[in-house]
């Protein structure tokens, strides 16, 4: 089950929040972790256990990595020399435990596929015992606070990556609350819209290519197959961030938000840090900051980045697509830094070159996106080399891109708009209007229909 299906939408939802809404103040965590047991049950009934033991396991990790109370006598030096040793071992032992089990499974060793949203939960896992054993989070005596955070299905299978310090106080007293629904429901359906009526529809044009052969299309149609992918990637997730985050509202959580107009950037460096925020900001404070930043000269931050992006390429796949994609991406970021060393910056930050990072930003993230989707390299060199025209074609149509721009862009004309901050505003300032709650209230409905007409789209991280 997941968030755009006509389960979730008419059956789950309200009758879970109706429930919710009834059970008393105390009880609304018990209540939370049960609905997303059987929310994840659902959706992957066979790796049901395994959320529920990684979850038990972790609990009593987590209560013996917290730092030990002040210790008395005259061996206090010695034991908590050996304390401060036991702690180091078992959160090896813990980061290795979590790390192998996901890295089994992304192996693809283990019959029955991966198991829904164990990168996720297991990042939240990881943030949580690090951050215990630093002394930056107090450990939780509560395991039914500590599953609730680490199963509670607004974020469960595709984030944000919140830490546990973000939703803390919200476990132990948060607001239900009509005016929180209704604002919730709002971002919700913002969420859906653009993942039934933008994502999904503009992946269509990509499932037409695929259908057609990447040998048979000309240049213009694999540019425009892979904008349209590019968009249909960021509107999906996007649509689904912006879904969890509306959930959490709803319930009394504060979401952290996990994309800020990364195609507006002017560089694949910026873009990545308005790009599924949270799995950025997970990597930079348990890899990149630990591994020393930028603080041990150039070619040591160019190393921790390599490290960074290897991992990042890694954790979406074992695939050699995958590794393509993140070695091209850190390439581009060296590139960029060593630019912005010479004083590029400088001259691309006024007057009519000020468009030129723009134009270049657009051009590179779709070619990287190509990497990221063709899993077969063969298929990825030939898509590359009919974008740039340098693999010949078979049986191809030289009118087939006018054909595709006929169809879909107008799609392309509001996605293109939707990747601007000028809708985020248009949202904002019309979305506790009549008019504009109005509107909402038509396009849930439609989203609805679509569902109900073509069936369910499912969530592309979902397989991450």
């Amino acid at each position: 089950m997941v968030f755009s299906s006509i389960e979730f939408l008419l059956c789950f939802l309200p009758l879970f929040l109706l429930l919710y809404a009834v059970t008393p103040r105390y009880m609304k965590n018990a209540i939370l972790l049960a609905g997303s047991l059987v929310f994840y049950a659902f959706g992957d009934p066979g790796h049901l256990w395994m959320l529920i033991v990684s979850v038990a396991v972790n609990y009593f990790l987590g209560l013996h990595l917290a730092r030990g109370a002040r210790l008395k006598g005259k061996d206090k030096k010695q034991k908590k020399k050996k304390l401060e040793y036991k702690r180091k071992i078992l959160l090896a032992t813990a980061i290795a435990g979590n790390i192998g089990v996901l890295a089994i499974f992304k192996s693809g060793i283990m019959a029955g596929g991966l198991p829904l949203g164990i990168s996720y939960y297991t990042f939240r896992i990881l943030s949580y015992l690090i951050d215990v054993y630093k002394g930056e989070e107090t450990k939780e005596t509560s395991f039914l606070r500590l599953a609730t955070y680490i199963a509670m299905f607004p974020q469960l299978l595709s984030g944000p990556i919140a830490s546990y310090g973000e939703v803390r106080e919200e476990l132990y007293e948060r607001e239900f609350s009509a005016r929180n629904i209704q604002n919730g429901l709002k971002i919700f359906t913002a969420g859906l819209v653009f993942k039934v009526l933008l994502a999904d529809r503009l992946g269509l044009l990509w499932r037409e290519v695929q259908v057609t052969g990447f040998e048979s299309i000309s240049t213009p149609l694999a540019w425009l197959a892979a904008a349209a992918y590019s968009m249909k990637l960021y509107f999906d997730f996007y649509g689904y961030s912006l879904m969890a985050v509306g959930l959490g509202q709803m319930l009394g959580f504060s979401l952290p938000s996990n994309f800020k107009n990364p195609y507006m950037a002017g560089s694949v460096r910026h873009f990545y840090r308005r790009w599924h925020i949270t799995l950025g900001r997970w990597f930079s404070r348990y890899v990149y900051i630990p591994l020393g930043g930028n603080r041990k000269g150039e070619w040591r931050t160019l190393f921790n980045l390599l490290c960074v992006w290897l991992l990042t390429a890694l954790w979406h796949g074992n695939t050699l697509n995958f590794l393509i994609w993140g070695m091209m991406l850190w390439a581009l970021i060296v590139m960029e830094r060593q630019m912005e060393r010479l004083g590029a910056g400088k001259l691309f930050s006024h007057g009519p070159l000020k468009v030129f990072p723009h134009l270049y930003l657009w051009f590179v993230i779709p070619i990287s996106w190509m990497c990221f989707a063709i899993t077969d390299l063969p298929q990825l060199m030939t898509y590359l080399g009919r974008m740039f025209g340098v693999v010949e074609g078979i049986r191809v149509s030289t009118g087939d891109w006018k054909k595709a721009l006929m169809n879909y862009g107008a799609l392309f004309a509001v996605g293109g708009f939707a990747c601007t901050p000028a809708l985020q505003k248009l949202f904002r300032r019309f979305k506790d209007s009549l008019p504009g709650m109005l509107l909402l209230i038509a396009l849930f409905w439609l989203c609805v229909w679509r569902l109900q007409v073509e069936g369910q789209n499912p969530f592309m991280y979902l397989s991450f």
